[in-house]
């Protein structure tokens, strides 16, 4: 029995540098389902998110579902389902973070920024997302870009923070 593609969803193919990259995983594991998310990070470096195309083509390669994939990649908030900036900028909202001026920082970076969270820039150079958790709790507030880890977040430190990310 072949299988049916819905004209409402592209097939999408991987490169062969992404192929190559999550076969590499995939032999490092007991199966190639546990390379999941290993799969959707690959893509998300080489894309710059994970489309529902993409994530199809995953499933495809790794013997998915593209709803399994969708569930993973939904509770693992550092992959993005939609396209993104260049730059992601995470302020963390904890507990410890928020008794130590989160939600201030929160309102002088999306004024900084002139976007809410959940939105980008109109240059397309951040995306501003909430996270739970960074685990620098006691650095707090903290915040993430990209993957730089910044601790001890002042609101006048801003214009150099985000002044390192072109």
């Amino acid at each position: 029995m072949s299988e049916t593609v819905s004209t409402f969803e592209p097939v999408e193919q991987l490169s062969d540098e992404e192929v190559a990259l999550i076969e590499h995983e995939c032999a490092h594991l007991p199966d190639r389902q546990s390379a999941a998310i290993d799969a959707m990070m690959i893509v998300q470096k080489h894309r710059g998110w994970v489309s529902d195309a993409s994530l199809a083509a995953i499933g495809r390669l790794l013997g998915m579902s593209t709803a399994a994939l969708d569930a993973i990649a939904t509770f693992y908030n550092r992959i993005f389902r939609q396209p993104v900036g260049r730059h992601v900028v995470m302020v963390c909202d904890s507990v410890s973070c928020f008794i130590m001026g989160a939600d201030g920082l929160a309102r002088d970076i999306q004024k900084h920024l002139g976007v809410g969270y959940g939105e980008t820039t109109p240059d397309g150079r951040f995306t501003l997302l909430p996270i739970v958790c960074l685990g620098a709790c006691d650095k707090a507030p903290t915040m993430l870009v990209d993957e730089e880890l910044i601790e001890n977040v002042r609101a006048e430190d801003l214009d150099a923070i985000l002044g390192r990310f072109e």
